[in-house]
C-alpha cells in the first residue's frame, strides 16, 4: 500500500472511532441532573431527608444544605463521573474535652441517622463520628449493612447502646471500620465472627465495646488476613493468652489492647509471632512476668506501650532491645522493673536517632543516669521519674536540643543543677522535683523562653531566686518550694503574664510582697507562699488583675486587721491564712465574699467574735478555725461539711443537736468551754472517722452510735463523761487511736477490746474501771503506747503483754497529765513509732 494512502487510511479509522465514540455516549442513558447542577435529583432529595432527622444543629455543619446542587454542600463529594454521591464526611471535628460524642456538646448534630441514606446507592464514605445521631432507641442501626458499596464506615465517639449489628459482615467491600471511642460506652457484642465476610477489612477499631463474653476473639481476627491494624482498648477482654495454630495476620502493623483486663504472664500473650508490627500497646491492664525473648524479632516496632502493668522481671532486656533499630516511642513507665539504667540505655543504642520517646517513670530501675543519653540526639521526651537514679545530672544531657520534656523528679540525684541546661531551649517542661540538688538556680535558665512548666521543689536548692526568670515568659507553672531560697521574691516574676500556678512555699524567702510582684499575672489562678517570712502590702484600692482560685498565704503577715484586698478574692475555693498575725473580728464581708470557698483555714491568729448562727448559702467542706479567740455557741453545721476543727478556742454551750452534716469525717472540737451531754444525732455522722472532744466540760453517758463504724481515732478526754466502757467501738476494728482518759468510766474493760487489731495508742487512765485487764488486750500488735494508770483494776497484770510485738515495758517511768496526750495524738496519721509504752 502507497505510504499516502496508509496514513490517510489510518486517519479515516480514528476519525470513524471517535465519531462512533461521540455517538454511543450520545446514545447511552444519562444521569439525572437537577436543574443548573451535577446533583442527581433522587440523591439530593435523599440527603434532604437525612436533613430532617437533625434535631439540632448548634454549630450551623449544614448550613449550606440547600440549592440545586448538592454536591457542593459542606461534607457531600460526588463523583466527577457519574454525579453519583460517593462520600459524606460530617464529622465534629471541634468536640469539647468532656463532652466529645455527647449529646451535650455545643457542636455535635443531634438526630438520627435516617434510612434515607439507603438511597446513596454508590456511597463508599460514611462518616459521622463524634456526633449525637442516636435516634429514638440509641442502637447503630441495622440498614447501614445494606449499604454495599462501602469502603469507609466511621460512627466512632457515638455513645450508642445495645449489641453492635451482625448485618455490619454484609458490607464485603469495607476496608475501614470503626465503632470505638465512645464516651460511656454502653454497646456490646457476644459473636464477632461476622468480621470474618469482610475480605478487603484493614482498619479495625472496637475500643470500649464491651467484648468480655468473646473468648475466641483472636481465633475470629485471624480469619480477616487483610488487617493492618486492630484496636480493640477499653473492651473488657480478659485474656490475650490464647494459642493460635498457624498465623494469617501477616500484614498486621498496629496492635492496641490497652485498658483491657489481661491478667496473666505477658509472655504468654499470641501476638508476639507478629513480626510485621510496628504498633503495640499493652498499657493499662495486670501483665506480669519476664518480656519474652521473641520481642527481639520485632524489628519493625516503632512503638511499643507496656505501661501501667505488673511486669517486675526485665530478663535480658539488653538483648531484647537491641535489635529494634526503628523504635521511636518506648514506654515500660508504671511497672516494677529493675535494673541498672545503663544497661536499657545501651540496649537502645541500635535506635540512638530514631528514639523520641523514653518513659520508665515509676519503676525501679538504679545507677547513674549515662553520659550515653546524649547521643539520643532526636529525643523529645525523657522521663525517668521515680527510680533509684543516683549521681550527679549527666553533662551528655544537655546535647539533646531538640528536648521538650524532661523529668528527672523522685530519684536520688545530687549536685548542682548545671549551667548547661541553658543549651536545652526546645523545653517546655522541665521537672526535677523531690532528688536532693543542691547549689543555686542558674541564670541560664532564663534562656528556655518556651518553658511552660518548671517545677525544682523538693530538694535543698539554696540563694535567691535570679531575675532572669523574666524572661521565662511562656512560664504557666512555677514551683520552687521545699527547698533552702532565700533573699526576697524579685519583682521580675511580676512580668510572667501567662503564669497560671506560682508555689514559693516552705523555703527561706523574706521581704515585702507587692503589687508590682503581681503587676501583669493577668492569668493567674494558683498562689503559695506560705512557711516564709513574707509581709504583703498592697494599696487598700489596689484592683487584683486576676480572679484566684487557690492561694495559700498561711504564715505570711497580712495583719493585724482583715485586709480590703482579700474582698477580691470573690470566687476562690481555697484560701489559707493560717499564722498570719490577723487580730481582729471577721469584717461584715467576709462569709459573703468567701461564699463559694470549699476550703478556708484561720487557725493561729488572734480572731475574736462569735460566728454566724447559720452559714447558709456557703459551699464549705473544709474549715479550720483552730487556736484563735472566738466565743459565742457552735453554729448549725453545713451540711456539705466535711472536715471542721474550731478547737482551742472559747466556745461555749452545747453541741448543736441538729448534725445534718452527713458526709462529716472530721470534727474537733477539743479545749473550749463545752457544756452538756455528747447528742445522740452525733450518732447519724456515718461517715466519722475522727472525732476529738477532749478538754471540755462534758457529761453523761457516750452515746451508743453503733452506726458509727469507719472511726480511727476518738478522744474524749478531761471530761465529766460516766457510765461504761463505749459498747459501740466493738464494730470499730479500723481504731488506732483511743484516749478516754481523766474521766468518771467505770465497770470491767471488755474482752472484745483485743479484736480492735489497728490499735496503737490506748488511753484510759484516771477513771474508775475496775475488775482484771482483759487478756484479749494481749492481741493488740500494733499497740505502742497503752496507759491504764489511776484506775482500780484489780489482779495480775496480764503477762502476755511481753509478747507484743513493738513493746517495751515502762512500769513506773511515765506520768499521765492532762495534756500529755496532746503530743500523741500527732502520730496518728503521720505513722507510728515502733516501740509500746505502757503505763499503770
Amino acid at each position: 500500500m502507497h505510504p499516502t494512502t496508509n496514513l490517510l487510511f489510518t486517519t479515516f479509522i480514528i476519525i470513524s472511532i471517535a465519531s462512533s465514540s461521540q455517538l454511543v455516549h450520545a446514545l447511552a442513558p444519562q444521569p439525572q441532573h437537577a436543574h443548573g447542577g451535577g446533583c442527581i435529583p433522587a440523591e439530593r432529595a435523599a440527603l434532604l431527608s437525612f436533613h430532617k432527622g437533625i434535631t439540632s444543629d448548634s454549630a450551623h455543619v449544614l448550613a449550606s444544605w440547600h440549592g440545586h446542587d448538592c454536591c457542593q454542600w459542606r461534607g457531600v463529594s460526588c463523583s466527577n463521573q457519574t454525579c453519583h454521591v460517593i462520600k459524606l464526611h460530617l464529622r465534629n471535628t471541634s468536640p469539647g474535652l468532656y463532652t466529645a460524642g455527647s449529646c451535650s456538646d455545643a457542636n455535635s448534630l443531634v438526630g438520627e441517622i435516617s434510612p434515607s441514606l439507603l438511597s446513596l446507592n454508590h456511597l463508599q464514605h460514611l462518616d459521622l463520628s463524634m456526633n449525637c445521631l442516636l435516634g429514638p432507641n440509641g442502637h447503630i442501626p441495622q440498614f447501614l449493612g445494606s449499604m454495599e458499596n462501602l469502603r469507609y464506615l466511621n460512627l466512632s465517639g457515638m455513645t450508642f447502646t445495645g449489641r453492635v449489628p451482625s448485618q455490619l459482615g454484609n458490607l464485603t467491600k469495607l476496608q475501614h471500620l470503626d465503632l470505638g471511642k465512645g464516651y460511656y460506652c454502653g454497646m456490646y457484642s457476644t459473636d464477632i465472627t461476622w468480621l470474618t465476610k469482610l475480605p478487603l477489612l484493614q482498619y479495625l477499631s472496637m475500643n470500649t465495646i464491651n467484648l468480655s463474653r468473646i473468648a475466641d476473639w483472636p481465633h475470629t481476627l485471624n480469619m480477616v488476613p487483610s488487617l493492618r491494624v486492630i484496636n480493640l482498648a477499653e473492651c473488657s477482654l480478659d485474656t490475650a493468652s490464647q494459642s493460635l495454630p498457624y498465623l494469617n495476620l501477616t500484614k498486621l502493623e498496629k496492635l492496641d489492647l490497652s485498658e483491657n483486663n489481661l491478667d496473666h504472664s505477658i509472655a504468654s500473650c499470641w501476638f508476639w509471632k507478629v513480626t510485621s508490627l510496628k504498633y503495640l500497646s499493652l498499657s493499662v491492664n495486670q501483665l506480669f512476668g519476664k518480656l519474652p525473648d521473641v520481642l527481639g524479632n520485632m524489628t519493625s516496632l516503632k512503638v511499643l506501650d507496656l505501661s501501667d502493668n505488673n511486669l517486675n522481671k526485665t530478663g535480658n532486656l539488653k538483648n531484647l532491645l537491641i535489635n529494634l533499630c526503628h523504635l521511636e516511642i518506648l514506654d515500660l513507665s508504671h511497672n516494677s522493673m529493675n535494673g541498672d539504667i545503663l544497661v536499657l540505655m545501651e540496649g537502645l543504642q541500635c535506635a540512638p536517632e530514631k528514639l523520641q520517646e523514653l518513659h520508665l517513670s515509676d519503676n525501679e530501675f538504679m545507677g547513674t543516669l549515662p553520659n550515653v543519653v546524649g547521643e539520643f540526639g532526636s529525643l523529645n521526651i525523657l522521663d525517668m521519674c521515680n527510680n533509684n537514679l543516683v549521681g550527679l545530672i549527666p553533662l551528655g544531657l544537655w546535647n539533646l536540643v531538640r528536648l521538650t520534656h524532661l523529668d528527672l523528679s523522685m530519684n536520688h540525684l545530687h549536685g548542682n543543677v548545671p549551667t548547661e541546661i541553658g543549651a536545652l531551649t526546645a523545653l517546655t517542661y522541665l521537672v526535677i522535683f523531690s532528688n536532693n540538688l543542691t547549689g543555686s538556680i542558674p541564670a541560664e535558665l532564663g534562656k528556655l523562653k518556651h518553658l511552660t512548666i518548671l517545677s525544682l521543689r523538693d530538694n535543698k536548692i539554696t540563694g535567691p531566686i535570679p531575675p532572669e526568670v523574666m524572661h521565662l515568659t511562656s512560664l504557666t507553672t512555677l514551683d520552687l518550694s521545699s527547698n533552702l531560697l532565700n533573699g526576697s521574691v524579685p519583682n521580675e516574676l511580676g512580668y510572667l503574664k501567662n503564669m497560671v500556678g506560682l508555689d514559693l512555699s516552705n523555703n527561706h524567702l523574706s521581704g515585702v510582697i507587692t503589687e508590682e510582684h503581681f503587676a501583669n499575672l493577668k492569668s493567674l489562678k494558683g498562689i503559695s507562699l506560705s512557711s516564709n517570712s513574707l509581709r504583703i502590702v498592697v494599696d487598700s484600692d489596689w484592683h487584683s488583675p486576676f480572679s484566684l482560685h487557690i492561694a495559700d498565704l498561711a504564715s505570711c503577715q497580712i495583719g493585724p486587721l482583715f485586709p480590703a484586698w482579700l474582698q477580691q478574692l470573690r470566687g476562690i475555693t481555697y484560701l489559707d491564712i493560717s499564722s498570719t498575725g490577723l487580730v481582729d473580728k471577721f469584717p461584715g464581708w467576709f462569709w459573703y465574699t468567701f461564699s463559694q470557698a470549699i476550703y478556708l483555714n484561720m487557725s493561729n491568729n488572734q480572731i475574736s467574735g462569735s460566728l454566724p448562727a447559720h452559714l447558709d448559702g456557703m459551699a464549705l467542706e473544709e474549715l479550720y478555725l483552730s487556736s484563735n479567740r472566738l466565743t459565742g455557741s457552735i453554729p448549725s453545721l453545713l451540711t456539705n461539711i466535711t472536715m471542721l476543727d474550731i478547737s482551742n478556742n472559747n466556745f461555749s454551750g452545747i453541741i448543736p443537736s441538729n448534725f445534718e452534716a452527713s458526709q462529716l469525717e472530721l470534727l474537733i472540737v477539743y479545749s473550749n468551754r463545752i457544756v452538756g451531754s455528747i447528742p445522740e444525732s452525733i450518732c447519724k455522722l456515718q461517715q466519722l472517722f475522727y472525732l476529738d472532744l477532749s478538754n471540755n466540760f462534758l457529761e453523761g453517758e457516750i452515746p451508743h452510735c453503733f452506726d458509727i463504724q469507719k472511726l480511727q481515732c476518738l478522744v474524749l478526754s478531761n471530761n465529766s463523761l460516766s457510765g461504761k466502757f463505749p459498747a459501740f467501738l466493738q464494730n470499730n476494728t479500723n481504731m488506732e487511736f483511743l484516749d478516754l482518759a481523766w474521766n468518771k468510766l467505770s465497770g470491767r474493760l471488755p474482752t472484745w477490746i483485743g479484736d480492735l487489731r489497728n490499735l496503737g495508742f490506748v488511753l484510759l487512765s484516771h477513771n474508775a474501771f475496775s475488775d482484771n485487764i482483759p487478756v484479749g488486750i494481749t492481741t493488740l500488735k500494733y499497740l505502742q503506747y497503752l496507759d491504764l494508770s489511776s484506775n482500780n483494776f484489780s489482779g495480775a497484770v496480764p503477762w502476755h503483754l511481753s509478747n507484743l510485738t513493738f513493746m517495751n515495758v515502762w512500769s513506773h517511768g511515765i506520768q499521765s497529765d492532762r495534756d500529755g496526750t496532746w503530743s500523741i495524738r500527732r502520730y496518728i496519721f503521720s505513722g507510728y513509732k515502733r516501740t509500746t509504752t505502757c503505763v499503770w
